[in-house]
């Protein structure tokens, strides 16, 4: 016990020292973790492009009870569908995002309803609060006054980004139908405007800047 304490406090330094690499959390309970294979590589192209960033496009993959996640300034979920965290997978997460680390959470559709009750393992002392217009995500690095942009539609529900925060700072996004992810994947799977991509991608690089700076 003593050694996987230690273990972690020398990783979670590591968030701070490897500021430009980025990991999808590969999480249990049979939902497909592994959706929007390219979205992270080209968000992080586009970073590296426009918002002078050196993340890896060669996407890492991280398990919620690693310590190897402590090498993840930012880490990014998706699916569609079940979601498990272990008890040890909760506490790993809880301590990897007091501790600097930042987590992405973007529902491809279908996963909100197991997702909300497996992040009550994780902080069952605070709630998920939709973040307002202003808050400074939203405006970081480019503007979205209206908040969350809309990117596909599935029922005709709003965009909406929930959020956890732990002393002042914004630990874990959740965005709820918008899509971002599907918005980031090569033009030729969605077929998705380019209009609709950049706002997709922008946004995107306003999650990351944030993530790293904060």
């Amino acid at each position: 016990m003593k050694i996987r304490v230690i273990l972690i406090a020398v990783l979670v330094c590591s968030i701070g020292v490897k500021a430009q690499e980025i990991a999808v959390l590969k999480y249990g309970g049979g939902g497909d973790w592994y959706s929007n294979p390219t979205a992270l590589p080209n968000l992080a192209d586009f970073c590296n492009r426009e918002i002078d960033t050196a993340i890896n496009t060669q996407t890492e993959t991280v398990s919620p009870e690693s310590i190897d996640i402590f090498n993840y300034p930012f880490v990014h979920m998706t699916g569609h569908g079940n979601v498990f965290f272990s008890s040890e997978e909760a506490e790993n997460l809880r301590n990897y995002l007091l501790s600097g680390g930042f987590l992405h959470i973007d529902d491809n559709y279908g996963m909100d309803q197991y997702l909300r009750k497996e992040l009550v393992k994780i902080f069952p002392d605070k709630e998920l609060r939709e973040l307002p217009g202003d808050h400074p995500i939203f405006n970081y690095q480019y503007r979205f006054p209206e908040g969350l942009p809309k990117i596909h539609e599935h029922d005709r529900g709003r965009p909406q980004a929930f959020g956890i925060t732990h002393e002042g700072r914004l630990v874990l996004l959740y965005t709820y139908e918008s899509d971002l992810g599907d918005g980031w994947e090569n033009p030729e799977i969605h077929n998705d405007p380019q209009e609709v991509r950049l706002k997709a991608l922008r946004m995107g690089a306003n999650i990351i800047k944030y993530a790293f700076e904060n």
